[in-house]
């Protein structure tokens, strides 16, 4: 079994290291990510310019590729014959804040498992719900084992074609997590605030900032199980079209 571990957060990253080493226990892991923070760089796939790929090491000593590309740079270029055995899967994370509802289009973690879907090879993301303004070294051990479970799940039983498993974890203790529940995307509430400054030279810039997210708490959806301490997993399709909505424009006259 053959494991593909990636991130958006960067290959020094604590909560892809302590994936990779959850995941080893299930096959032989390859870790290949990139070499800064790409967070909410949603689905980018880099034409323009060569990119660049170096071996490096991770903290705990074992080795890992990184490259100057994107988050699905580095799903793609394994995938398309850098590495030369086959991967049966790749899992992304593990992201520091939860990657709920709308965040998914907005998450490099999430579209590089959707790079792995793409290609045909499945796809998870793990993200972690950690506590809004929490200080100090965040506590991943117990998202790395629920990535675990589920990718062994999902290497046993496979997905259904074009489906990648979105999967949010509350910042518990692994005995203290209520269960596993299958969810739909939830409302997510962004509270964005544009902030314009004057630099030095008397020209305007701009910075996008505001409050943390939330969410509308309803049953079934991924916020709703994260606030009730229990694991989310969303399957997501790739497949974006409303198809409800193809009746009603199907009527229009051009």
């Amino acid at each position: 079994m053959h494991i593909l571990v990636t991130n958006d957060d960067g290959v020094q990253a604590p909560g892809l290291l302590a994936l990779a080493q959850e995941m080893r226990k299930l096959g032989k892991v390859t870790v290949f990510a990139p070499d800064r923070n790409w967070s909410a760089s949603g689905h980018v796939k880099t034409m323009d310019r060569p990119l660049r790929v170096r071996e490096t090491t991770l903290a705990d000593g074992t080795s890992a590729f990184t490259s100057d590309g994107a988050p699905s740079d580095c799903v793609a270029i394994p995938l398309l014959g850098y590495l030369e055995e086959e991967v049966d899967l790749v899992i992304s994370g593990i992201n520091p804040n939860a990657n709920i509802g709308h965040d998914v289009t907005y998450s490099g973690t999430v579209t590089a498992a959707m790079e792995a879907v793409i290609a045909g090879v499945k796809g998870i993301a793990v993200s972690l719900d950690s506590p809004e303004g929490f200080k100090g070294a965040l506590d991943y051990s117990t998202a790395a084992i629920v990535g675990r479970r589920v990718a062994e799940k999902v290497l046993v039983d496979g997905l259904p074609e074009g489906v990648v498993l979105n999967v949010n974890v509350p910042y518990l203790k692994e005995n203290e997590l209520k269960g596993y529940m299958i969810t739909r995307q939830g409302l997510r509430v962004y509270r964005d605030a544009l902030d314009e400054r004057i630099d030095p030279r008397g020209k305007p810039y701009y910075w996008i900032g505001g409050e943390h997210p939330t969410g509308v708490m309803e049953p079934g959806t991924d916020f709703g199980a994260l606030k009730e301490g229990y694991v989310s997993i969303t399957p997501l399709e790739l497949d974006l079209t409303h198809y409800k909505a193809m009746d009603t424009l199907k009527k229009w006259e051009f």
